[in-house]
């Protein structure tokens, strides 16, 4: 795995709250910070996967504001059809 080492400031006890996780996990900081930022990044990217989704459908059906959303989850949700 290739590396780059930078460095960054962080309040101490936030540096803390890393130590004691990588204590009880057996890690050291950097590898508890790169999992962290890998874990953060995957759900950001899945969040945006499934907002493009949404809107892809949105476009599809022809849904272009939120109430319209709401509106369809009422509907379906006292068992009415639209």
């Amino acid at each position: 795995m290739q590396s780059q080492t930078f460095n960054i400031a962080l309040p101490k006890k936030l540096v803390s709250r890393i130590d004691k996780y990588a204590k009880r996990e057996y890690k050291n900081r950097s590898e508890l910070i790169r999992e962290a930022v890998r874990v953060y990044l995957e759900k950001k990217e899945n969040w945006e996967r499934i907002y493009d989704y949404g809107k892809k459908k949105a476009k599809e059906l022809g849904i272009t504001s939120e109430k319209q959303v709401n509106d369809m989850v009422y509907e379906f949700r006292h068992g009415r059809k639209s």
